[in-house]
């Protein structure tokens, strides 16, 4: 199963809630968190295989329309294993212990 990562950014908290809500209820996802970027901009973090994200994001688009504004939203399929080392997206202990395992070094 291939892994992904989904983003919705809304302009409110409200409507990043609201995205985060219909998400999590539309498909089999992972909500890891979500990041205040500064001027009222909220994003919001899924993961969970990439047809699973592909549909929660967009339920999440539908709700967080209703409640506020959307900026943007993307997805990634197959984060490279550096992006979860770095970035917060709730996979960084999983992925240390996988490297570990293998004898790979960062």
């Amino acid at each position: 199963m291939a892994e992904a990562l989904g983003m919705i950014e809304c302009r409110s908290f409200a409507a990043m809630v609201e995205a985060s809500d219909a998400m999590v209820k539309a498909a089999k996802v992972e909500l890891v968190g979500y990041e205040k970027t500064g001027g009222g901009y909220v994003t919001a973090i899924i993961r969970g295989d990439v047809a699973a994200v592909k549909a929660a994001v967009e339920a999440g688009q539908n709700g967080a329309a209703r409640v506020g504004e959307i900026v943007a939203t993307h997805i990634i399929a197959r984060p490279h294993v550096n992006v979860d080392l770095v970035l917060p997206l709730g996979r960084k202990t999983e992925v240390e212990a996988e490297l570990s395992s293998r004898g790979s070094k960062r």
